[in-house]
């Protein structure tokens, strides 16, 4: 890409932004629609203004990483154990109804039942940026909906890792030439789904041991440099790399910034942390949207 290219991508961006999203405010309809609008009316389907959407998209989904990076510093693993009864009840039921009436809706259109279930298990998962995004601007992230809410989207993310050994049980057959034409995204691509789960949780646990025996001393050692920019790159480096690992075994960079973020909630850098990072969060979120 280049740099006249990158200034017009970044214009019309900002232009789109900038309009739109004070307009969606004041509609009532919150940042979230006014970023999605934008990115609909700038897009390839509307006006064509920015070309292919994936010259931006990996750089916006950094967005997400940070949004649930952050989420996860004010997350103690004691509001995790609180929460226990949202995240299984209400996410497990929230999960097990909607697969059930999307696989049967499915089933009933005359798919197999094997692909109205993978589609059903598919469908029943959210956008965890959306989701808390909107109510953190309605101001019901902290109350009973927003704990409930963040209890079903918090399953939904764990639930990835055994639908990694599900998913492949209920494969049909597929034409020779998909597969060939797959190229390797992870670590961990074309193993089968116990290895696969099994790479996903060595992964996890290497995190949480990282974060807790790890970090603090790197930490320490940096904010005794007494450079604000260089504390700033390292928490960014650390929210990147979890994420570049999840992907690496398969799992979402979103789940992997957050474990990151509840490993060291109970830091003594943890105030820090989110106030370096916030800056970047509102605009690669809104980039992202």
């Amino acid at each position: 890409m280049d740099t006249q290219s990158l200034l017009t991508q970044a214009l019309v961006y900002l232009a789109a932004g900038v309009i739109s999203v004070p307009i969606a405010k004041r509609l009532g309809l919150g940042s979230v629609l006014g970023y999605l609008f934008a990115g609909m009316a700038v897009g390839p389907f509307a006006l064509n203004l920015v070309g292919e959407a994936a010259d931006v998209m990996r750089f916006a989904e950094f967005g997400v990483v940070i949004l649930l990076f952050l989420i996860g510093l004010e997350v103690r693993p004691a509001l995790l154990w609180r929460l226990r009864s949202a995240i299984f009840g209400v996410g497990g039921v929230q999960m097990a109804l909607t697969t059930a009436v999307l696989a049967g809706a499915g089933t009933a259109l005359g798919l197999d039942w094997r692909t109205a279930v993978a589609a059903g298990l598919m469908l029943a998962l959210s956008s965890t940026a959306i989701v808390l995004q909107s109510l953190e601007e309605k101001g019901l992230r902290r109350g009973p909906v927003g704990e409930a809410s963040f209890g079903v989207l918090l399953f939904q993310d764990l639930a990835v890792i055994p639908l990694f050994a599900i998913l492949p049980r209920l494969a049909v057959a597929a034409p020779q030439h998909a597969a060939e034409a797959a190229h390797g995204t992870s670590l961990v691509e074309g193993l089968p789904g116990w290895q696969r789960m099994l790479a996903a949780l060595a992964a996890m646990g290497a995190v949480i041991f990282g974060g807790r025996y790890l970090t603090r001393p790197l930490f320490r050692f940096i904010a005794a440099a007494r450079l604000r920019e260089i504390f700033t790159a390292s928490a960014l480096l650390l929210a990147v790399g979890v994420a570049f690992l999840m992907q690496m075994v398969g799992l979402s960079p979103a789940l992997g910034a957050f474990l990151a973020g509840v490993v060291l909630a109970e830091s003594e850098f943890r105030r820090e942390l989110e106030t370096d990072i916030e800056p970047f969060r509102g605009l690669l979120l809104g980039l992202f949207f």
